[in-house]
């Protein structure tokens, strides 16, 4: 884990060493000359080597010092506080509602695999999870926010001033990304409980006399459950990254307004510091997928 996020940081910094655009410029903008920017840049260390100053800011960033903003003039912690808190509640509350939509109704589906009710949710499975999490946002927000007027778009309140009601304006823009992830798992989790259902010990349990739904709950369940496990941990982080053009959608106050803000401004520290962010949450959920997985499995540890 280290070492990648090691890797991933140094590629993050160097890449926004190479693309296109001058933080200087973009700051001084009309009050632009050249004695300026050398002065602008000696001050904020931008005239220094490349590797000394990611050396500078990885020293700092493993002991929470995470720089400071070029474009807002405070320190990246103090601009990402709040946001960060949008952001992480959108980001969980999406993967709870996937995996209490997913699990109950893969589990639903495979037992009752090739009745109505398992063709009609496998046709509207592969539509839900063709459309986008964006285009359920705009729909959402023009059906529940314009025509309904349950919520009203744009009007996000913060968690200080009222925690209830902005856990509600999270619900919708929460669903329109739990919706395709859910019906991915919801997939995956049906063939991977059918697949298990054609081995050998399914027919001796068969044979003792068990029904169909206690051979899946006692049985099948359990092995069937393992890929499902390590897609639903990286689901997280796919949602984490992936919220950022639904909170553009809902006019979200999160980090990933703060993210394409920050790229147009060109301030480096603030987009460098939430790549490595999203980089570790995409790690870190793979290593927890495999350590689930060898706890409800013990032949993966014993292997």
């Amino acid at each position: 884990m280290a070492v990648t996020l090691l890797l991933i940081s140094l590629l993050a910094f160097l890449a926004f060493q190479l693309i296109p655009g001058d933080p200087v410029t973009k700051l001084l903008g009309s009050d632009y000359t050249p004695e300026r920017a050398e002065a602008l840049r000696e001050e904020m260390g931008l005239n220094r080597n490349v590797l000394v100053r990611y050396w500078d800011w990885l020293s700092g960033f493993v002991t929470g010092d995470m720089g400071d903003s070029y474009n807002y003039g405070m320190s990246v912690r103090q601009v990402m506080a709040g946001k960060g808190v949008v952001t992480a509640a959108l980001s969980l509350m999406a993967w709870l509602l996937v995996i209490a939509i997913s699990i109950p109704l893969g589990i639903t589906l495979a037992r009752w695999q090739g009745g109505r009710l398992d063709r009609v949710f496998v046709a509207m499975n592969q539509v839900f999870m063709a459309i986008p999490p964006f285009f359920l946002g705009i729909l959402f927000t023009y059906v529940f926010g314009l025509v309904l007027k349950l919520f009203v778009p744009g009007g996000a309140v913060s968690p200080r001033d009222d925690f209830w009601g902005f856990l509600g304006y999270l619900a919708f823009p929460a669903l329109a990304i739990a919706i395709p992830k859910a019906a991915m798992v919801t997939k995956l989790l049906r063939s991977s409980i059918l697949n298990q259902m054609g081995q050998d010990y399914v027919r001796t349990a068969y044979s003792r006399g068990n029904s169909r739904w206690s051979v899946i709950r006692g049985h099948v369940l359990r092995n069937a459950i393992l890929p499902v496990v390590t897609f639903v941990a990286m689901t997280l982080a796919d949602i984490v990254a992936g919220s950022i053009v639904v909170e553009q959608v809902f006019a979200l106050p999160g980090l990933g307004r703060l993210l394409l803000a920050s790229i147009g401004n060109r301030d480096y520290p603030v987009v460098q510091c939430i790549v490595v962010i999203i980089a570790f949450i995409v790690v870190f959920m793979n290593y927890l997928a495999d350590v689930v997985t060898q706890y409800i499995d013990p032949r993966i540890r014993l292997g």
